[in-house]
Formats: structure tokens, C-alpha cells, sequence
């Protein structure tokens, strides 16, 4: 049998291995420790990341939305637009024509006024010799 040196030597020996192990296992869990630490950092960077994409494609879509209502609501003026045109355009298109014959026979008139005025200018100068005579003549002027 083993003396009882002999068992607390080994006793001694396990107790430093133990003591080795537990060393280990504590660096082990330390490095754990720091890899969950970092992964949890990691994590966490990348879901702050898809929370900024969610919010920048929820903007996004928002936006889209807003354009194509603005878009919409743009075409639909622009069409009642050109509708009240087409409408004002044909009720005064009767009164633009009626404007067009007024002044056509305005200048027809003129053109007649201008006529006549020349040619009694021109009588006037053809005749005048003799009616300065008739009118001497008439008021006994020699």
C-alpha cells in the first residue's frame, strides 16, 4: 500500500493540476467572454445598419408615393386645364369671327373714305381756278 506521502504527494499533484485546469477554463471563459462581447457588437452594428436601410427605403417609398400622387393630381389639372380652354376657346370663337368681318368692313370703309377724300381733293384742285372766278364774279370782286 502507498504510504500516506506517497497519497498526499498525489493528492498535492491533482490539487496543481485542478488548479492548471481551472487557470484554463477561467482564460477559456475570458476569451468567450470577449468573443460573445464582440459578436454582440458586431450584431449590433449590423442591425443599426438595417434599421437605417429600412428607414432610408421606407423615405424612399414615401417619397415615391408623394411624387406619384403630385404627378396625378398634376396630370388631372392639366387636363381640366386644356378642357376649359377647349371650352373657352369655342364659346369665343363665334365673337372672334364676328370681330375678323367688323374689321374688314372697317378697312373697306376706310379705304372708301380715303377714296372719296382724294377725289374731292381732286376736284377741288381741278376746279378751284374756276370757282375763285365764279366766286369773284358772284361777289363783284375784280
Amino acid at each position: 500500500m502507498a504510504s500516506n506521502d506517497d497519497i498526499m504527494r498525489a493528492l498535492g499533484r491533482v490539487e496543481g493540476r485542478l488548479t492548471g485546469i481551472e487557470d484554463s477554463v477561467s482564460n477559456l471563459r475570458g476569451e468567450v467572454s470577449d468573443e460573445k462581447d464582440n459578436a454582440h457588437n458586431s450584431r449590433s452594428v449590423i442591425h443599426r445598419r438595417l434599421d437605417e436601410q429600412a428607414k432610408q427605403i421606407h423615405l424612399l417609398d414615401m417619397t415615391v408615393t408623394v411624387s406619384s400622387n403630385v404627378d396625378g393630381q398634376i396630370r388631372e389639372e392639366i387636363k381640366n386645364l386644356a378642357e376649359t380652354v377647349e371650352k373657352n376657346h369655342e364659346a369665343v370663337a363665334p365673337t372672334l369671327e364676328e370681330w375678323k368681318k367688323m374689321k374688314t368692313l372697317g378697312y373697306g370703309i376706310s379705304g372708301l373714305i380715303a377714296f372719296a377724300g382724294l377725289t374731292v381733293g381732286g376736284i377741288v384742285a381741278y376746279m378751284s381756278d374756276g370757282a375763285v372766278a365764279a366766286l369773284r364774279h358772284w361777289l363783284k370782286i375784280n
